[in-house]
């Protein structure tokens, strides 16, 4: 007769390890980096209004204060940093798959926004950016005579 060691989590063990493949092609934002640490970015969301273009970042567990977005050259850059968890209260962890560390994400902004009206907040886990469209002249029709 054979023992087989107890492996509680062994079902969950199976199907991270299909679907992980699967999730890092799609996702292409987490890599490692030397020394073989992950680095990773949160996923992000990109709309627009009549008024203003939205960007929805996924920062759960990230305070509003680790949190630093800049404009510079036309391009929106997100940075910040989701913490290690200090107390663990004797807690034994069997898996961790939340990632850790300093992060950034860079996306160029169109030239009609109003730089001055740019504006974030943090909700939810959520951090929104809110890129207001400048308020330009309406564009008219010349006839332009060749000659």
């Amino acid at each position: 007769m054979s023992l087989i060691k107890w492996q509680p989590f062994g079902d969950f063990d199976d199907a991270f390890s299909r679907m992980m493949p699967a999730l890092f092609g799609r996702n292409g934002r987490i890599t490692t980096e030397n020394g073989g640490k992950f680095a990773w970015a949160p996923n992000a969301d990109i709309s627009e209004t009549d008024q203003e273009y939205l960007i929805r970042a996924e920062l759960p567990a990230v305070k509003k204060e680790d949190v630093k977005v800049t404009l510079d050259q036309g391009m929106i850059t997100i940075h910040g940093e989701r913490k290690e968890d200090t107390e663990t209260k004797d807690e034994k962890f069997h898996r961790v798959e939340s990632f850790r560390g300093a992060f950034t994400r860079t996306f160029t902004v169109p030239d009609n926004i109003d730089e001055k009206a740019i504006r974030a907040d943090a909700k939810d886990g959520v951090l929104t950016v809110h890129l207001p469209k400048a308020k330009t002249a309406t564009v008219r029709a010349v006839e332009v005579k060749v000659q």
